[in-house]
């Protein structure tokens, strides 16, 4: 069995507790839970150990892409592995972050996986960690500004190796996979959502490339906290928890 969800920025046993997600009780380690992005890597705090040692606990396996909410700084330190075809990163032993532009083949399904976005509340700047503005902005809900190395980090957006990786495992497949799971959507996608709200960075320039070649059957996406068909192949989803093999 093999289950998808979205953002859950570290709060796992709110969305995969036993009473919210009963189907867990017929599922082994053979089952997965994908989780569509902000899946929250962020301070190594005993909190947060705990919570991942919950996790770990559950009876399926968790996958999940980065989003844009994570410590990349932890997360692109971690050493590489390789499963079912693609590059990973063990978070726990059943615990694993499916790397960006990667395919791995789960029960006899093809995934293209494809983390990141850019942050949308930003508008007030990147800070650095020392910059005054960070003391007088705290508790100043109008503003809309994060800290680099602290609440932001450059790596929310790919690299040109990242993106080249993901045409060359893609085009290993004749760009036939079943599923396509990333945090945001393709420029196209995104701006029919939104109504023109959402902006076209290189990151959603990269994702309509992408959609323009790939032949897939569903392309599920986090980031914009909704359950939302965008139409019958790309599917925004948020709390629902949906199977799909």
């Amino acid at each position: 069995m093999i289950y998808i969800t979205g953002d859950t920025h570290g709060d796992w046993m709110s969305r995969l507790n036993t009473n919210a997600f009963p189907e867990q009780k017929s599922m082994t380690k053979q089952d997965y839970v994908i989780i569509c992005g902000d899946f929250g890597i962020w301070n190594d705090t005993k909190k947060e150990k705990y919570n991942l040692d919950w996790l770990e606990d559950r009876s399926f396996t968790t996958l999940f892409v980065d989003g844009n909410h994570e410590n990349f700084d932890r997360l692109y330190s971690m050493s590489v592995a390789k499963w079912r075809g693609g590059k990973v990163h063990f978070i726990r032993p059943s615990v694993i972050h499916l790397m960006r532009g990667q395919i791995f083949h789960i029960e006899g399904r093809a995934f293209w996986t494809f983390g990141g976005a850019g942050s949308h509340d930003i508008q007030d700047g990147i800070l650095e960690k020392d910059d005054p503005r960070i003391k007088k902005w705290k508790h100043d809900y109008e503003k809309m500004f994060r800290v680099n190395h602290v609440s932001w980090w450059r790596e929310e957006l790919p690299s040109q190796e990242e993106m080249e990786e993901g045409r060359k495992n893609l085009a290993n497949t004749d760009n036939r996979v079943d599923f396509i799971v990333t945090h945001c959507g393709a420029t196209s996608s995104t701006l029919l959502y939104s109504l023109g709200e959402y902006k076209p960075d290189v990151l959603t320039d990269y994702l309509e490339e992408i959609r323009q070649k790939a032949v897939f059957k569903k392309w599920f996406m986090g980031h914009y906290h909704d359950n939302y068909a965008i139409n019958d192949k790309e599917i925004i989803i948020y709390e629902q928890i949906v199977r799909i093999a």
